[in-house]
């Protein structure tokens, strides 16, 4: 290994444990070593040192344990004519530059000062990533969308060349977190002059402005393999592992290279996450700590891109429809205000709707997009705002009605992500706007038809032959259309909601997060979605017939072993081989004995409040406690995994008001506290689920965060209340 490569990392680390001292002693002097402190909204304490020693670090004190773990890893910088193998200290000296990182920056927001903010513009940093994020982007990680991360350091030659290779990683659908300056610049600088919208909604995330900030990537990282993988704290070899195989980072470096940064490397290089510069450096080729190279370097900026993909080996698949702006989920967060806005089309403002209709392959020529309205291309050219009826026609020999509607929710995301383009909403309440830029870009109302065309071929490309587009825009024409839309609207919602579980044969798997949770199977049934709320039993059976060999899998269900709490002989069957044996048996309506597993996504959280004898059910993003005596980072950390944990489940949220839900223990008139968001925004179909269970005004009797965060306080509540749930036989 270089010797100035080592030097620098040992001597880095020296510099980084020093700093984390001071700033730990500042802490102490102001604060006590008894005061505690965690990072928001996470239940893994400083997640670095918790994952890779099992120390929790609840105070300053423990701060102080923590740090001498670091001094330990420290080595002496190498003798000035003797040379030797010098990779294990300068990965030692990287670990403990971790430790040293997070402790520093949790002193900094014990002391107020994170997460930092940018004197110049007033941009206030991301900071600390939460456990909330990590979850909300769990399904993007394995189902393709999201296929790695970079952490970008330093700050490109040129505020051009900074957008450039941004623009070229959303491209690729690769979230990126911005750390560090040169002599002051960054790139979080660069792209705010060139007003590039920041966030996760761009999935560009400036963490601070210093290279210690890259900790909190590397933290985010670490997690997965807590939440998802299931690994224990202290497993550090597992847990390393795990990074290298599963969580697809990479570094790259922009501008010279200082100690901090190269031990700061060292510490991903641990994790398996190699870094290219753009600058003259040693390189290390594989050792096989990384799973190519550790370190490289790419002096030409159209060609750095490229070459972290390579070295880290990425396989990245982007299908782009001919457009003339950028595209990819990147963009689909992207915000199109009022001011910034060219032209719109629905939205309560007009008329508009979109329908995919199945048709024959003789009656489709495919790729052709009409307009049809009187004088539409002045009007359009006029901007403001149109009526738009979006009818798409498919086709195709394995095409079946039930997939009309998986195809038509795809509209979403198929012009979101389209730089400039947003899309909100479905069927006859959707709302489309065009920017100004891009409209000045080029883009016009036909592109908006190539979008469909091409997008649903790539994506549905196994059932789907030929794709067709007609566009309405005079009012008549959209009022006239519509009606056959809704029609159709109605003809399916009787289709699907005379689907159950009992009148099918097949249920379906899915399996994409077992690429992050090797022992989770999602069960999904007519009458149960998956836990992310991302896939139903219609998506799941497409899904299949698009790729036969992904991650959707058709579960027979086989003979019936128990009809009250839902356990099928084939569904036994299929978890025992699809998780090596790990998992046995499961039980799908029931919390209390073989719950389905979890994988770390879900939206919610169900957990037994044994003093109500009942559940309450939290959701992914509440902060707040909760009447198990946790919140719901604490809760997930028992929960996900790949973990079957009784008492306690991860769902999709619209499960609650599913026949299905909790069905053997007594349905959902156990639900005795939920949040008041979730009240509010199932209350509709919570209500008429209620009224049919006998229970009509059973969501005035279920407690919330407003009323009771202890159970003393709940059972006060519902026994005011008169909550079924006292009266009912008991869970336990």
């Amino acid at each position: 290994m270089s010797k100035i490569i080592a030097s620098a990392a040992i001597s880095g680390a020296h510099k980084l444990v020093r700093n984390a001292e001071e700033m730990l002693t500042k802490a102490i002097t102001g604060k006590g070593e008894a005061y505690q402190f965690e990072f928001t909204d996470t239940a893994f304490y400083l997640p670095m040192i918790y994952a890779m020693t099992g120390f929790p670090v609840k105070t300053l004190g423990d701060m102080k344990i923590a740090l001498q773990m670091a001094k330990e890893m420290l080595h002496e910088l190498p003798e000035e004519h003797l040379w030797k193998p010098y990779l294990g200290e300068a990965l030692d000296s990287g670990m403990a530059s971790l430790f040293a990182e997070e402790i520093w920056l949790a002193c900094r927001y014990i002391l107020g000062m994170e997460p930092d903010s940018d004197p110049e513009t007033g941009y206030v940093y991301n900071g600390f990533i939460t456990d909330t994020i990590q979850r909300n982007l769990g399904i993007q990680l394995v189902d393709g969308t999201m296929p790695g991360f970079a952490a970008i350091i330093g700050a490109a030659p040129d505020d051009d060349t900074a957008v450039k290779i941004v623009r070229e990683l959303q491209e690729k659908n690769i979230l990126i977190f911005l750390s560090g300056n040169v002599n002051g610049n960054s790139v979080t600088k660069q792209l705010l002059r060139k007003d590039v919208e920041l966030g996760w909604d761009t999935r560009i995330v400036p963490l601070g402005p210093e290279t210690e900030h890259t900790l909190y990537a590397l933290d985010w990282a670490i997690r997965a393999s807590l939440i998802f993988g299931g690994k224990k704290p202290g497993d550090y070899a597992g847990h390393l592992k795990y990074q290298k195989d599963r969580v697809f980072a990479f570094a790259m470096v922009l501008g010279p290279l200082d100690e901090i940064i190269w031990t700061t490397g060292a510490g991903a290089i641990n994790m398996g996450f190699p870094a290219v510069a753009d600058s003259e450096i040693p390189v290390i080729h594989p050792t096989g700590v990384c799973i190519y190279e550790e370190v490289d370097k790419e002096l030409d900026h159209s060609k750095i891109v490229q070459k972290v993909i390579e070295v880290r080996g990425l396989k990245i698949t982007v299908e782009k429809p001919p457009i003339p702006v950028a595209y990819g989920p990147a963009f689909e967060g992207e915000r199109i205000r009022k001011e910034d806005m060219f032209i719109e089309f629905g939205g309560q403002r007009t008329p508009a709707f979109e329908w995919v209709r199945m048709r024959e392959l003789e009656d489709i020529e495919d790729g052709k997009v009409t307009i049809i309205g009187a004088d539409w291309q002045a009007r359009y050219e006029k901007g403001g705002s149109m009526p738009l009826g979006f009818v798409v026609d498919v086709a195709g020999r394995k095409m079946q009605k039930d997939f009309e509607s998986v195809i038509e929710r795809k509209t979403h995301h198929n012009i979101n992500e389209g730089q400039g383009l947003w899309h909100m909403g479905q069927r006859d309440l959707n709302w489309i706007r065009i920017s100004k830029a891009a409209q000045q870009a080029g883009v016009t109302l036909e592109h908006l038809g190539h979008i469909m065309t091409t997008m649903t071929r790539h994506r549905f490309q196994s059932i789907v032959d030929k794709v067709q587009v007609t566009m309405y825009v005079d009012e008549k024409d959209v009022l006239e259309i519509q009606d056959q839309a809704r029609a159709a609207y109605k003809e399916r919602d009787q289709r699907l909601g005379s689907l159950t579980d009992e009148s099918v044969d097949t249920f379906y798997s899915c399996l994409l997060c077992q690429s992050f949770a090797p022992s989770h199977v999602c069960i999904i049934t007519p009458e149960r979605l998956g836990l992310c709320g991302a896939y139903n039993w219609l998506d799941g059976k497409a899904a299949y017939e698009i790729d036969p060999t992904g991650g959707n899998q058709p579960v027979q269900k086989g003979g019936v072993l128990d009809t009250r709490y839902g356990r099928y002989t084939g569904v036994d069957d299929y978890l025992k081989k699809s998780t090596g044996g790990q998992v046995e048996t499961l039980n799908l309506y029931t919390i209390m004995e073989n719950p389905m597993t979890s994988c770390g996504c879900f939206e919610c959280i169900v957990a037994i409040v044994p003093e109500a004898n009942g559940v309450m059910i939290v959701q992914r993003g509440h902060q707040g406690m909760t009447p198990a005596g946790m919140k719901f980072s604490t809760l997930a950390g028992s929960v996900g995994g790949g973990a079957q944990t009784p008492g306690f489940m991860g769902i999709g949220r619209n499960f609650i008001a599913s026949k299905k839900f909790l069905a053997g223990d007594g349905g959902i008139k156990r639900i005795v506290w939920m949040t008041k968001n979730l009240k509010e925004s199932l209350r509709d179909v919570f209500n008429q689920r209620a009224a049919e269970a006998g229970e009509p005004d059973l969501l005035d009797k279920i407690a919330d965060e407003s009323v009771a965060e202890d159970s003393e306080k709940l059972l006060e509540f519902l026994s005011q209340a008169g909550h079924p749930a006292l009266s009912m036989d008991p869970m336990i």
